[in-house]
């Protein structure tokens, strides 16, 4: 425990069989459940972990069984149905099983995803374990040893003693992030975390990709975590289902850890690529789920105006460029057109990206 508070980390490992006793050997003694997620490795993973969970034993804090059954009464109906939500939603997980025999006291917790489901789907499910057992701050540490252990008491106080809903550590930050960083990724990085911003609303933040978190018990009540995006665009997404529900987020600076024996799985122009369509989506659903359904905002109106406004002026745009590349004469209408609804459109997005920013920057700590 931390401060009196239940900490978990959630590892997700995909062929870490080289890893992965590094990572839970490094783990502080402070943290109560180390959730091993194998997503369905072609190695070694499930077999090393079992045989840490061997040495290890019980750990002497024991946690409720789940599920805890609500008693039933005329005043507690919203928790029955809560209670019941909880228990079928492991159906929208990917398959699994939980090896342990005695997951309520084994401090290593070890999950098989029965078919690959990704990184996302990996920390999914393990989000689902800590809150199904009330779990007060849960981290997440990839398998592979690219996070330092010394830093997660970082990353886990915010949330424990200031009651931040989220916190993220911040590579990008470190005066080192340009020179340890492979430029390729330091690139990719930046180009999503810029995206991210926008789609997020969490204007301020950067290092939208590191994996290094903490979140809280609300934050996991608050979301669908189920409906994390199963691979690498899982942190974007996240941020963005935490923005509509209003959670808090900080930023903790982290080292960026590389060549410590971790082999990429990723693909920087694929990830970049696909993350990208991802995050147009998401700030369309941001922006209609948030200020439209639950509060409305005048900003809704001014984003649309600005879309509006600005196809409305592609049309002259053409033109103009033509006459242009022609050669050809053509008259003030078309140009006065562009000019009006060019202006009407960056007029209107930037009144929209004011108020989102001036709306955001509450949750932002």
């Amino acid at each position: 425990m931390l401060k009196g508070k239940t900490v978990a980390v959630v590892v997700p490992a995909y062929n870490e069989e080289t890893q992965i006793g590094m990572v839970i050997e490094t783990m502080p003694d402070f943290v109560d459940r180390i959730m091993i997620i194998n997503d369905k490795s072609k190695d070694r993973t499930a077999e090393v972990v079992k045989e840490y969970i061997d040495k290890e034993g019980p750990h002497q804090l024991e946690l409720k069984p789940f599920p805890n059954r609500v008693i039933p009464n005329k005043y507690n109906e919203a928790d029955q149905v809560v209670e019941e939500m909880n228990m079928k939603e492991i159906e929208h997980y990917v398959p699994s099983e939980i090896v342990n025999t005695s997951p309520n006291t084994d401090r290593i917790i070890l999950i098989n995803h029965l078919e690959n489901g990704g990184v996302g789907a990996g920390i999914a499910r393990g989000y689902k374990w800590c809150k199904d057992h009330e779990i007060f701050c849960t981290a997440v540490m990839a398998g592979d040893g690219q996070m330092d252990p010394g830093e997660l008491e970082s990353i886990c106080l915010p949330v424990i003693e200031e009651g931040i809903d989220y916190v993220k550590g911040n590579r990008l930050r470190h005066p080192s992030s340009k020179f340890v960083i492979p430029k390729i990724r330091f690139f990719g990085n930046s180009v999503l975390s810029m995206l991210t911003k926008i789609a997020s609303g969490y204007w301020r933040i950067s290092d939208t990709q590191t994996g290094y978190t903490a979140i809280s018990l609300p934050a996991l009540n608050a979301v669908r975590i189920y409906k994390i995006y199963k691979s690498y665009g899982m942190p974007n997404d996240l941020l963005v289902k935490l923005n509509i529900a209003g959670c808090s987020l900080k930023e903790v600076m982290i080292k960026p850890v590389y060549r410590v024996g971790e082999q990429s799985k990723m693909k920087v122009g694929k990830v970049i690529r696909r993350v990208s369509w991802l995050l147009l989506k998401l700030f369309f659903k941001r922006l209609y789920t948030k200020y439209l359904i639950k509060d409305f905002h005048p900003l809704f109106i001014f984003y649309n105006l600005a879309i509006l406004l600005g196809v409305a002026c592609i049309p002259y745009a053409i033109k103009i460029i033509g006459s242009f590349v022609n050669g050809t004469v053509m008259s003030y209408e078309p140009i006065l057109a562009f000019i009006f609804l060019f202006t009407g459109s960056f007029q209107a997005l930037t009144f929209a990206m004011w108020m989102d920013i001036q709306d955001n920057e509450r949750i932002y700590k």
